[in-house]
């Protein structure tokens, strides 16, 4: 059999074939073209569902089911988006609307959590029973999984770990809050913070490698580290140690058996990966203990949301 997994974007509706090895084979997709009717949406994650199993080479028959991830707070239960700014969605039964159109058994989930449950199955957190993915891009992203299940509380808008409080009354946060997480780690973030360093150090190789400040982007300190710039490294060694720190509050909560780091920041890898290990290891509650979280990177890049996705039936 093979799986349908849908990536439900504000600009771009995603879908693949997957089969049973987690493997992608056939691709599909259209606009998504908001704002618009819920229904409308609906009809065009059905075409774009026909678009990847042609490519894919399959029939409908052989398909089991679809799974798509949306932004916004997803009731997974029931198959509700309950609500998506981006998407314009307010309490939107979409599993039952795209059931409709394509004539398969729908789930959808929230699409961090689709994400995360991505790499649970065919990445970085295979093998495990308790897993925690962290994505570091525009905003910081978080999905739960707890004995093999997606954890979003009982209200479906859990697993928001960028809205946590990193440092009380800090940097104000897209949320409406100061000092979130998200405010501190996210990609935006450090763009922020290499810009202010920038700005202090007209010096700083980061201006040759950017070019000007409207250029910099989530690698350009990264690149100014590499290129020997003490201000780039000192950018780096703080965001470093942000991230770092709201690792460590995630494993006192859950200690999972992983903590899985995607996003773009995620491409530095090793550069990433070991400074927060070593501070995981350093300030993390029971140092003592025989078994530690262990810190990972993300295996399957932008298609952990369409694979988590595609396997939503059978968690």
């Amino acid at each position: 059999m093979y799986y349908i997994g849908v990536d439900l974007g504000g600009t771009n509706i995603a879908t693949a074939v997957i089969n049973e090895k987690f493997e992608i084979i056939g691709k599909g997709g259209v606009p998504t073209n908001c704002p618009r009717p819920a229904e409308e949406i609906a009809k065009d994650i059905a075409k774009s569902i026909e678009l990847a199993v042609e490519d894919a080479g399959v029939s409908m028959d052989e398909i089991n089911s679809v799974g798509i991830g949306s932004p916004g707070a997803v009731n997974a239960e029931e198959g509700v988006i309950e609500f998506a700014g981006n998407l314009g969605f307010d309490n939107v039964p979409l599993a039952k609307l795209v059931e409709k159109y394509c004539g398969k058994k729908c789930f959808v989930e929230n699409d961090a959590n689709a994400a995360a449950y991505g790499e649970y199955i065919a990445g970085a957190g295979r093998g495990s029973k308790n897993f925690i993915a962290v994505t570091l891009g525009t905003g910081v992203g978080g999905g739960i999984i707890i004995d093999g299940k997606i954890f979003s509380g009982w209200n479906s808008f859990g697993a928001e770990l960028g809205h946590t409080t990193l440092i009380m009354n800090g940097e104000p946060c897209t949320c409406g809050r100061n000092g979130c997480f998200e405010a501190y780690a996210s990609a935006t973030a450090l763009i922020r913070q290499t810009k202010a360093a920038m700005e202090k150090d007209k010096t700083s190789k980061m201006w040759e490698i950017a070019g000007s400040l409207d250029n910099v982007n989530g690698k350009t300190a990264f690149d100014g580290m590499r290129a020997g710039d003490e201000t780039a490294k000192k950018v780096c060694d703080q965001y470093i140690e942000y991230v770092a720190c709201g690792i460590v509050d995630i494993i006192n909560t859950f200690q999972p058996e992983f903590v899985c780091i995607g996003g773009g920041i995620s491409k530095e890898k090793d550069n990433l990966r070991i400074p927060i290990e070593q501070y995981v290891d350093k300030y993390r509650f029971g140092k003592t203990a025989k078994k530690k979280t262990a810190i990972k990177i993300a295996q399957l890049g932008n298609d952990a949301g369409i694979i988590g996705a595609a396997f939503l039936g059978l968690k």
